[in-house]
């Protein structure tokens, strides 16, 4: 299992590295996200040791388990990148490590993360999670919503840090023309809010190369470094 991660890793890279050729960008341009979700803890240990250090989980309880596991390891940092319910909140701000939150999505939840965050005396870096495509089984605010939402946080919840946006691309067809409307939604933000919105998350193991030629900063990168994923 050990070489599989760490092969993995290595040939992502390399995808990310010819897809930032091809799109005229630098080869750091994009950083990549190792989503170990339904993976074991010694997965992680392992992509560890082959020298990544973000990884992301989709569920608040696999995170927490998994980053308690790791907390030995150097440099580690951990994203969520699934929907979060509010009752979830406190249990996830406990989470050592915790760097990024890609999926706010609602006004409410933007709330109950400032109530939380202003009890713990700390700040907390985000993403905006977009729902870009017309598929019911993705989650995320409308593309029309998003400007309402950013107003919402910048005005009323200051323990936040918009850094971005996160959206997934179509689970058929041509992911480009859903990257495009989020990167354009991205300068509409950066416009009306004058926030630099540096982060945008997009592409995952199938559509990595149309996500790095659209401008996506980050990959969120799961089978094609640890495998098949286990049964959920």
């Amino acid at each position: 299992m050990s070489l599989g991660v760490g092969a993995g890793l290595a040939a992502v890279r390399a995808r990310i590295r010819a897809a930032c050729t091809k799109a005229g960008r630098p080869a750091d341009a994009v950083a990549l996200l190792a989503v170990s979700k339904t993976h074991a803890a010694s997965a992680v240990r392992e992509a560890h040791a082959a020298g990544q250090r973000a990884f992301g989980e989709n569920r608040v309880q696999e995170l927490a388990a998994k980053a308690a596991a790791s907390t030995d390891l150097e440099g580690i940092e951990w994203h969520l990148i699934g929907s979060l319910q509010t009752n979830k909140v406190r249990e996830l701000l406990a989470v050592p490590g915790l760097a990024l939150v890609h999926s706010l999505d609602r006004e409410r939840l933007a709330d109950a993360l400032q109530v939380e965050l202003e009890r713990l005396g700390r700040d907390l870096e985000v993403l905006l999670q977009i729902h870009a495509t017309q598929e019911v089984t993705k989650h995320g605010c409308l593309l029309a919503d998003a400007p309402a939402l950013l107003r919402h946080v910048v005005a009323r919840c200051p323990r936040l840090r918009v850094q971005g946006l996160m959206a997934m691309g179509p689970a058929e067809g041509d992911p480009a023309p859903v990257f495009a409307q989020v990167v354009a939604l991205r300068e509409e933000l950066r416009a009306s809010s004058g926030l630099p919105l540096p982060w945008l998350s997009l592409g995952m193991s199938g559509d990595l190369e149309a996500a790095v030629a659209a401008g996506s900063t980050l990959v969120r990168i799961g089978s094609a470094v640890f495998g098949a994923r286990a049964v959920e």
